[in-house]
C-alpha cells in the first residue's frame, strides 16, 4: 500500500480544482471583438477629423467587415454557452458590476451601428446598388447627413468594446494571470493594431497606407510597453503572480509567446513597416498578416494560460 502525505489542501494533482472550460470559441470571440473595435475606432476618428476621403479604406471599406466579424464572434460565444436557449436572460438581468453584462449591451449597440455605418457607404462603393424601398433610401440619406453625429458615440463605444475584451478576463479574481488592470488597455491597443493591419491589407492608396503604417508602429510600441509592464507587475507581486509570469518567462508558454506574438507578431512587422516608410518595397500582406496572426495567438495563449494559474492558500 502506498502512503502519501498531503501538506496542503490545495495544488494537489487530480484533486485540486482545475479550470479549463474556455476553449477556442472565447479567444476567437475576443480577437474578433478587438478587431471590430479597432476598425470602427479609426473609421469614426477619421470621419470626425474630416478625412473620410483621404482615408477612404479606413472609413468606408474596412468597416464592411465589422458586422460579419461581430456576428461571427457572437456565434462563437453562443457555441460556448452551456444553456443556449436562455442566452436572452443576459439582457433581462441588469448587474452593473458584471463585465459580461456591460459587454453584452455594448455588443448589442455596436452591431447595429456597424451595420448602419457600412450600409451608408454601400451605394458609394457599389454604384449600381438599389435599396428598393423608399424608407431605406430616406434613412440612408439621414445617416449620410449625420455621419459625424454617429461617429462620436461609435468612437466611444469602440474604445469600450476594445477594453471590455480584456476586462472580461481581468474580472476573474481567482486567476492571477488575468487579475490585472493592465489587461484591458493591452487588449484595446492590440485590437486597434489588428484593425490598422486590416486597413493596411485592404488599402490601395499609398498615402493612406503610410499614415496607417505610422499609427500601427506606434500601437506596436505601446503594446510592447504594456507587455513588459504586465510581466514586471507580476514579478513584483505575490507568489501566485510570479508563477503566472513564469509560464511565459521560462515555462511552457515561453516559446510560442515570444516566437509568434512578440517577434513575428509585433517586432518583425514593425521593422517591415519602418522599412516601407523608408522607401523599401515590402509586400504589405506580410506585416499585416503577421499582426493579425500574432493578435489571434496572443489571445489563445492568454486564455489558455490564465486557466492554469491559480492562487494557493
Amino acid at each position: 500500500m502506498k502512503e502519501e502525505l498531503f501538506v496542503s489542501g490545495r495544488n494537489i494533482p487530480n484533486i485540486d480544482p482545475y479550470l479549463n472550460i474556455w476553449h477556442w470559441q472565447i479567444p476567437s470571440y475576443l480577437f474578433l471583438g478587438g478587431l471590430a473595435a479597432g476598425i470602427l475606432f479609426f473609421a469614426a476618428i477619421f470621419t470626425i477629423l474630416g478625412k473620410e476621403n483621404k482615408m477612404a479604406t479606413a472609413v468606408k471599406i474596412a468597416p464592411m467587415i465589422v458586422p460579419f466579424a461581430l456576428i461571427l464572434g457572437l456565434f462563437f460565444l453562443f457555441l460556448d454557452l452551456k444553456h443556449k436557449l436562455y442566452f436572452w436572460q443576459l439582457y433581462t438581468t441588469i448587474r452593473l458590476e458584471s463585465p459580461m453584462g456591460w459587454g453584452s449591451w455594448v455588443l448589442m449597440i455596436m452591431t447595429p451601428i456597424s451595420i448602419i455605418w457600412s450600409a451608408s457607404y454601400v451605394r458609394e462603393i457599389f454604384p449600381n446598388w438599389d435599396w428598393k424601398f423608399k424608407f431605406l433610401k430616406d434613412f440612408e440619406a439621414w445617416v449620410i447627413k449625420n455621419r459625424i453625429l454617429i461617429a462620436w458615440p461609435m468612437a466611444i463605444y469602440a474604445v469600450i468594446l476594445g477594453i471590455y475584451t480584456g476586462i472580461l478576463l481581468s474580472a476573474f479574481n481567482a486567476r492571477p494571470l488575468w487579475n490585472t488592470s493592465i489587461l484591458g488597455p493591452l487588449f484595446l491597443v492590440s485590437g486597434m493594431s489588428t484593425g490598422a493591419a486590416v486597413v493596411l491589407l485592404l488599402s490601395k492608396d499609398h498615402k493612406e497606407r503610410k499614415i496607417m503604417g505610422r499609427i500601427d508602429i506606434l500601437l506596436i510600441l505601446i503594446e510592447l510597453f504594456f507587455i513588459i509592464h504586465l510581466f514586471m507587475g507580476f514579478k513584483a507581486g505575490s507568489e501566485a503572480s510570479i508563477n503566472a509570469a513564469n509560464l511565459f518567462l521560462g515555462g511552457s508558454f515561453t516559446a510560442p509567446f515570444f516566437a509568434f506574438v512578440v517577434l513575428l507578431g509585433l517586432i518583425f512587422p514593425a521593422i517591415l513597416e519602418i522599412l516601407e516608410l523608408k522607401g523599401y518595397k515590402v509586400p504589405v500582406i506580410v506585416p499585416a498578416a503577421l499582426i493579425l496572426i500574432g493578435g489571434l495567438i496572443f489571445r489563445f495563449l492568454i486564455v489558455e494560460a490564465g486557466q492554469i494559474t491559480k492562487y494557493l492558500y
